[in-house]
């Protein structure tokens, strides 16, 4: 369980382009040594920084395998849905095949909904812990990750591989998260944070010591890397020098 890799970088262009530098370098070696890449996608600023950059990736495409850390059970024409945003502005782009961009069933109940994309999840990984090549993860203000929130009995499931969850502390409520079984089984998590607003809350996750971690403090995969690639003001109340 390796310590966080901590990347600063002047700017959020830096940081989007960090982030998919660090994602197309990993999908090109995945396919070149197992002929497919297995992707998690967050929304939030992750999104808007992949959506910017991988259009000019070069890679095959054909070969990408893409679920959602996290999503929230609404409606494709909804604004809070994160698989219509990636539709617009990632597929739209570049020729990943639709059927393999996984998304979540919004007409089904949010129980049957997570049992469903776990079944898509099993078409990829059918046996074991799945193991993915990258997971890219978001942050709230309160230290969640994917919908994975402080104090929430999600934090401590270990049968299911998605699991749902009606009360979310963030609207909209019900959504479907992976669990920290299979976020800590990644080769790779990866963590894009821009802006002073993150200051405090990234000190906290990366330097604090408690006996309870936040949800994105816990992300630490087993045999795998964690990293964190933020701007100067992101980073700005780090104690330990980069």
């Amino acid at each position: 369980m390796a310590a966080p890799t901590v990347k600063v970088v002047p700017s959020e262009v830096e940081v989007s382009n960090e982030l998919c530098q660090l994602v197309v370098s990993s999908a090109n070696a995945a396919i070149k040594e197992r002929g497919v890449f297995t992707f998690g996608v967050s929304g939030g600023s992750a999104a808007k920084f992949l959506c910017n950059g991988l259009p000019q990736a070069s890679t095959d495409w054909s070969k990408w395998r893409v679920f959602f850390c996290d999503e929230r059970l609404v409606p494709f024409s909804d604004p809070e849905c994160t698989y219509a945003y990636y539709k617009a502005n990632l597929l739209s782009k570049v020729p990943i095949p639709e059927e393999h961009f996984y998304a979540l069933n919004p007409n089904l109940s949010v129980e049957d909904a997570a049992d469903d994309y776990e079944k898509k999840l099993r078409t990829v990984f059918p046996d074991g812990i799945p193991r993915f090549d990258v997971l890219s993860l978001g942050m709230g203000p309160d230290g969640h990750t994917c919908s994975l929130f402080p104090g929430h009995q999600l934090l401590k499931e270990t049968e299911k591989m998605y699991a749902p969850i009606s009360d979310s502390p963030k609207p909209p409520p019900q959504r479907v998260t992976l669990t920290f079984p299979v976020i800590n089984n990644a080769a790779c998590c990866v963590f894009a944070s821009c802006g002073a607003g993150k200051a405090d809350i990234v000190q906290q996750v990366l330097e604090d010591k408690s006996d309870e971690p936040l949800p994105a403090a816990r992300v630490r995969p087993t045999n795998g890397e964690v990293v964190w690639i933020l701007d100067k003001p992101a980073a700005g109340k780090l104690q330990a020098s980069l």
